[in-house]
């Protein structure tokens, strides 16, 4: 049932409850899902925290990954996540949308609008894709600034900063950087687009202590692990951050080519959501019945026969 019906609304910051799940011995496993549909599905297979993803939104937008997307863009789907599902997320702040102000101004947004945590990037704009080539590295200075800005603007809220050295300046250089960002102020550290697993252990090994986020993406440069895999090699979270979208944008492409092929959905009805499940997933009658003048809805069984 959706959160901004029920008599359990979150008492405590999102900020707080993330925190919270992030103690726990166990991974925190967070499934990307950056619309309210997608948060009550995740919710409902059982996750307690979710993944909001730059790229997840920029596509829905019809945009590339490439930085494009502005604050206000992110608080609107960052809203309707969390007051869909009452789950904390940890939500992609690219590089922060500006200087140190930005990321203050960003901070203070995001966690308004219910965020549990961000993570930044030291990339400089325009950013790319973690496990694309060529991305330009901001000076550690700049990046532990923004750093910093966050820590000092946010109340509740999980900082995590993230390094996309790792490809063009080594391993070395990725973990001082890391180190860095630390002593900054970030509470975990994210080191994108890691090859082998050999990498991942030796980059846990040499942050002994720190919280370490694992990005399990498809189609990129990190090979398949399991959420148990990461575990063992020392990482506190995985995201799967695009996974979602990708099945949906498949199945979207599948049905508009059979609408145009068949002249109708007959032939791709086994394969939606029923009208039924559908209302389930939504709470439509828990709505409805907040409302007693409203007629309770009778949902058509099957489809008329010609």
């Amino acid at each position: 049932m959706p959160y901004v019906i029920a008599d359990d609304l979150p008492d405590e910051p999102a900020g707080v409850r993330f925190r919270r799940l992030l103690d726990r011995p166990q991974i925190l496993q967070m499934p990307g899902a950056h619309l309210g549909i997608a948060a009550l599905l995740a919710k409902k297979a059982g996750f307690e925290a979710l993944y909001m993803s730059g790229a997840a939104m920029s596509a829905t937008m019809g945009l590339p990954d490439l930085g494009m997307i502005t604050v206000d863009d992110v608080s609107w789907h960052v809203r309707q996540v969390v007051r869909a599902s009452g789950l904390p997320v940890l939500v992609d702040g690219d590089t922060g949308y500006g200087e140190a102000l930005n990321v203050m101004h960003m901070v203070r947004c995001f966690e308004e609008a219910g965020a549990g945590a961000v993570h930044l990037e030291d990339q400089l704009l325009p950013k790319k894709c973690g496990h694309l080539n060529d991305k330009k590295l901001a000076p550690v200075d700049e990046m532990s600034a923004k750093v910093a800005a966050a820590r000092k603007a946010r109340r509740n809220l999980v900082i995590i900063a993230r390094t996309d050295a790792v490809a063009s300046e080594g391993m070395d250089a990725a973990v001082a950087r890391a180190k860095r960002y630390l002593e900054a102020g970030a509470d975990a550290i994210f080191p994108e687009a890691l090859t082998t697993a050999e990498m991942f252990r030796e980059f846990a090994a040499r942050m002994p202590g720190v919280k370490l986020l694992a990005n399990m993406t498809e189609f990129g440069r990190t090979p398949f692990f399991t959420a148990t895999e990461f575990q063992q090699m020392g990482y506190a979270m995985v995201i799967w951050p695009v996974s979602h979208l990708r099945i949906a944008a498949r199945a979207m492409e599948d049905l508009y080519g059979a609408i145009k092929a068949d002249g109708g959905t007959h032939n791709m009805a086994g394969r939606m959501q029923t009208r039924a499940q559908l209302y389930e997933t939504i709470g439509y009658h828990a709505y409805e019945s907040l409302d007693a003048s409203l007629v309770r809805t009778i949902v058509p069984e099957g489809m008329p026969q010609n």
